[in-house]
């Protein structure tokens, strides 16, 4: 999710709590400018050869975003256009029921089976980008079955996007 350390993530946290309303543009964009934060240290780490693990990244804000009334994928997507392109996209595929019977759901905003239905939906939509690699797991398995699943899928994409150079987000 966002990195709520920073002066925009600390205002991100306050709308998820429901301690404050913005417009649902504004907090569009404001997590849109909490990834661009991270994008020189970003390629700072991925130019020394480190590998960079992001909970979330863009495709969530623009699943989230774009399952509201009144507001389309293409749009959602264009505060990200140039982030640095991810080698690997990994979707952790849990029902929205099963999702509800673990702990801590239902407390912040978006967290209605409803409007997780809707952001699903724009996950599915995001996957047709043949440019992307997406990887489905089923998140329903043990976490020891699911780690070691994760760890193989992720050791093979390093294996193979070695020599890669790094590419811009949908450009």
């Amino acid at each position: 999710p966002a990195d709520r350390t920073t002066e925009i993530g600390q205002l991100i946290s306050s709308y998820l709590v429901r301690e404050k309303n913005l417009e649902d543009h504004t907090i569009h964009l404001l997590f849109s400018a909490n990834r661009w934060e991270h994008v020189p240290m970003m390629k700072e780490k991925l130019h020394q050869g480190v590998t960079v693990v992001v909970d979330r990244y863009a495709f969530s804000g623009v699943a989230f975003t774009s399952a509201k009334e009144n507001f389309c994928l293409d749009w959602c997507k264009q505060p990200d256009v140039g982030l640095p392109k991810p080698d690997l996209i990994l979707f952790l595929h849990l029902r929205p029921e099963e999702a509800a019977e673990r702990g801590n759901f239902g407390h912040e905003r978006y967290e209605t089976s409803s409007f997780q239905e809707k952001v699903l939906q724009s996950f599915y939509c995001l996957m047709e980008d043949k440019t992307l690699n997406w990887k489905t797991v089923d998140a329903s398995k043990s976490i020891e079955d699911l780690h070691r699943e994760i760890k193989s899928i992720a050791e093979d994409t390093m294996q193979e996007v070695q020599s890669k150079p790094l590419g811009e987000l949908w450009k």
